[in-house]
């Protein structure tokens, strides 16, 4: 299956979707503590700001301005007039769009980030001199950029799909139809228009196995995201999962494109097949740490109204069923997010979070220490702190 296939399949599976200063804790390369008691909050947007802002400083320039040429062009500047019209709608599109340009929290940027961090922090390959008249600035190489972008648009483009709206499924609450139906077409005209993007820069790439990688990413999206459908039809009890299974199906859906584009980094550099599983293995871990520490956040929060919204396919979630029992689970499932947070469901998931946030840094040791590799270590330690 080519690209423009898997592409067209990414659109229409999610169509079908309801509504990180250099730090001192803990030490460099220490490895995070597991076994700990519940934490009592997370890390501040603040504390994560400060390592995001720094790491932007290492790379040469914000990552909020990596799409920037996209984001500029006339034909997304149209988009985004027609989605002025949906000012007063309940349509999820005007979320989508507010969070693209503020999200101080979960920083959109942070996979393209991660992409140039890795990149810079591997440097040029010492055994292939091929691509030594490439351009590079600040250590990263053009095309390295490229990609970072490419990145960027892929998982912008799938948050915007993300945001159509089952129709057949709407309530009188939702809002007028005739607005939801025009939300879901600016949803899937703009989506498209940054997925063409994001395959014309594949293009330009010409490196059939970073294509191969990114289009093998959007196949592994497409299934991680059918299954976050199919799970959440009936959200009022979660799916009788482990975390196994749990951490196949949350790679699928949240890891594998950061993972697979940071391998790609390093096939653009020309590294071998050990420097390229390394920071495979950098990006799949990060990014699984990153997904648990946002599902962890309505539970280690010390003021969390009790409206506040959760899965009830997020880890702690899993983790809690899997320990409690499902029969059990059932019975409790009434009064969830303190039961939850009473129970060993949290700790784990903290103590989950911190595994694979030693995988991730266990896989930067066979790079040579740089500011590169100490940003992408902070990213690590800010989104494994929950205290």
């Amino acid at each position: 299956m080519n690209l423009r296939q898997q592409l067209w399949r990414v659109r229409r599976c999610l169509g079908a979707a309801a509504p990180p200063r250099r730090l001192s804790w803990p030490p460099a390369r220490a490895p995070l503590s597991v076994g700990s008691r519940r934490a009592q909050s997370s890390g501040s947007p603040t504390h994560w700001n400060q390592v995001v802002s720094e790491a932007e400083k290492i790379v040469g320039y914000p990552t909020s301005f990596m799409s920037l040429r996209c984001l500029l062009s006339d034909e997304l500047s149209n988009i985004a007039m027609q989605v002025r019209k949906l000012v007063g709608t309940r349509h999820p599109l005007l979320t989508t769009a507010r969070g693209l340009v503020h999200d101080s929290r979960n920083n959109l940027q942070l996979r393209g980030l991660v992409v140039l961090l890795i990149s810079k922090a591997a440097g040029p390959s010492q055994v292939n001199a091929s691509c030594q008249n490439y351009d590079m600035v600040s250590g990263i190489y053009s095309c390295q950029r490229s990609l970072a972008e490419i990145t960027e648009l892929i998982h912008t483009a799938l948050l915007v799909h993300r945001g159509i709206v089952n129709l057949s499924e709407l309530q009188s609450s939702d809002g007028p139809l005739k607005d939801m139906q025009f939300g879901n077409k600016i949803a899937i005209l703009s989506g498209d228009f940054l997925l063409a993007n994001a395959c014309n820069g594949l293009a330009l790439l010409q490196n059939t196995k970073v294509v191969e990688l990114l289009a093998s990413a959007l196949m592994d999206l497409v299934q991680g995201v059918y299954h976050e459908n199919s799970s959440a039809k009936e959200n009022h009890i979660t799916d009788d999962i482990g975390i196994s299974a749990w951490k196949e199906k949350t790679f699928l859906s949240h890891g594998a494109l950061l993972a697979k584009s940071c391998q790609a980094a390093m096939e653009l550099a020309k590294h071998g097949a050990e420097v390229q599983e390394m920071a495979f293995q950098y990006g799949k871990h990060m990014a699984m740490s990153h997904k648990i520490n946002s599902d962890l956040q309505p539970f280690v929060k010390e003021k969390t109204s009790d409206s506040v919204a959760f899965s009830l396919n997020s880890a702690p979630v899993v983790l809690h069923q899997e320990f409690l029992g499902r029969d059990l689970w059932i019975k409790q499932i009434g009064e969830l997010r303190e039961t939850i947070k009473a129970g060993k469901g949290v700790t784990s998931a903290i103590d989950l979070c911190r595994y694979h946030g030693n995988k991730a840094l266990a896989a930067l040791e066979s790079f040579p220490p740089s500011e590169a590799r100490s940003a992408l270590e902070n990213i690590v330690f800010a989104v494994t702190r929950f205290s």
